[in-house]
């Protein structure tokens, strides 16, 4: 009769974290490492102590386990995970349960949903956020796969996630299939947004308003203590306030070549294929690209000229302009994420609740900040919210910042320092608001020289024309656009 109450397999940091976490919360876990001997390791180092039960073969492993045995997957995102299954498979019984918790694709994430549960197992792919750190005190959980896999996992997860203020867990039932790491995959492009334009705004403050680390490490600091509250500007103070052994600001030494692991390029390719224009997010995954070509930079600076970068004037009301210009982008880059949701919501047929996502990611997670409760509070007053630009406090707060949003992107061009998400955010923002955009120019286009067609503002929607725009073309058509 096994013992354990959940099976853990990929001992690296992220795995032995949230074995720690669980062993804390009283329950048992039995691990396994295919290199076995961090098995002994972790056993003899960190889990020395607690009820952590060490396996050394995949049988071992299942042999430990309560039924419904929970085995969870914290393996590098790809191949590894199919072959884990593959072993596991053999030693597990119907109604037992495979956890993926590593960053996988969520399409990956549905094809092993339909194939586990074919053998009559359940199967969850569970994001999980929040760093080392996070693992180990609470992550953020984003689960999803078998609905009948939740009420058997659901007290341990939620027993070791974060939790916000008022003890709700930031983990809940996300949908079916892969809807919990398509949740985690956006929750992952909303992180490279975010990123963005801190970065950005931290470039405006050092290269246009020349202030050093110190007094940057104090502006966000300031900010830190409003609205902009969030882990990221948190963590951009105390990194500005960081010396190297040298006594130096550590940013001042760090080479400017981003890296990325690709759940942001996902993110991107999955609003493509939507058709869901996630600019913001597609140029802050591009602005990475481009930073990796330091080499290529580096040349074309001595070739290359542009404006000089000067600033005249007092500095305090600018600093007050970029953070609501920062605020309004970050309003912007999550009203794109949950655009996407809702439209892979529809594409698959998930039930997705959208308050509770932003409940899930208020704790625990990179983009933790407060103002996730305000799109919490956003769906609680209207679940059926299409766009959170339409929900008054968002609404209100964009009206409030545009003026100074216009103000830092005209700047920044002036002066030309690259603004590719704060402006990118702004060019989304007008074309939305906008009854009227020059599509209608780009349709005559596509049907002069591809017999593509088009819709009439005097007809209704559903109606195509074609034009003999040459009197030579003819009257037939190509099939009719997607809009």
């Amino acid at each position: 009769m096994g013992k354990a109450d959940f099976g853990l397999i990929g001992l690296a940091v992220m795995g032995q974290n949230l074995v720690l976490n669980m062993n804390d919360h009283g329950f048992v876990v039995a691990v396994y490492n295919r290199t076995l001997a961090k098995v002994d390791e972790f056993l003899a180092g960190p889990a020395q102590g607690t009820a952590v039960i060490g396996a050394h073969s995949i049988a071992e492993l299942a042999s430990l386990l309560k039924r419904p045995r929970r085995v969870m997957l914290l393996v590098k995102a790809g191949p590894a995970v199919d072959e884990f299954i593959e072993q596991l498979l053999p030693h597990l019984e119907p109604g037992d349960i495979l956890i993926d918790g590593g960053n996988s694709n969520y399409l990956d994430s549905s094809r092993r949903a339909h194939y586990v549960e074919s053998k009559g197992l359940l199967y969850v792919g569970a994001g999980v956020s929040g760093g080392e750190e996070g693992a180990r005190r609470g992550p953020s959980i984003m689960p999803g796969g078998s609905p009948a896999a939740w009420p058997h996992v659901q007290p341990i997860f939620q027993a070791v996630a974060a939790k916000v203020a008022d003890g709700s867990p930031c983990c809940d039932w996300v949908g079916s299939d892969g809807s919990g790491h398509f949740v985690k995959m956006v929750h992952n492009g909303i992180e490279y947004g975010d990123m963005q334009l801190i970065s950005e705004s931290y470039h405006l403050l050092r290269d246009l308003l020349g202030l050093d680390a110190a007094a940057m490490h104090q502006v966000f600091a300031e900010w830190n203590q409003g609205k902009l509250d969030s882990y990221l500007v948190e963590i951009t103070r105390d990194i500005l306030a960081f010396r190297d052994e040298s006594g130096q600001p550590l940013v001042d030494q760090i080479l400017d070549a981003a890296g990325q692991k690709g759940t942001g390029k996902w993110t991107v390719i999955s609003a493509l294929e939507m058709g869901v224009p996630l600019t913001l997010i597609g140029e802050a995954v591009m602005a990475r690209s481009l930073s990796a070509l330091k080499e290529e930079r580096v040349a074309a600076a001595q070739l290359l000229s542009g404006p000089p970068v000067r600033f005249e004037g007092d500095v305090r009301p600018w600093i007050d302009d970029l953070r609501e210009a920062l605020y309004a982008a970050k309003i912007i880059s999550y009203t794109q994420g949950y655009m996407l949701m809702r439209a892979a919501a529809a594409e698959y047929g998930w039930q997705l609740n959208y308050g509770g996502i932003a409940l899930m990611w208020r704790g625990g997670c990179i983009i933790r900040s407060a103002f996730l409760g305000k799109i919490k509070e956003a769906f609680d007053r209207n679940p059926a919210l299409t766009n959170l630009l339409l929900d008054p406090y968002f609404q209100s707060q964009v009206e409030t910042a545009q003026t100074a949003w216009r103000r830092v992107v005209a700047k920044a061009v002036e002066v030309g320092l690259p603004v590719p998400a704060l402006s990118s955010a702004l060019a989304f923002f007008d074309g939305y608001r906008r009854e009227s955009l020059p599509a209608n120019l780009l349709q005559a286009q596509r049907d002069y020289f591809g017999a593509h067609t088009y819709e009439r503002i005097d007809r209704p929607r559903g109606h195509f024309f074609h034009t003999n725009w040459t009197g030579t073309g003819g009257d037939v058509t190509a099939s009719t656009y997607v809009a």
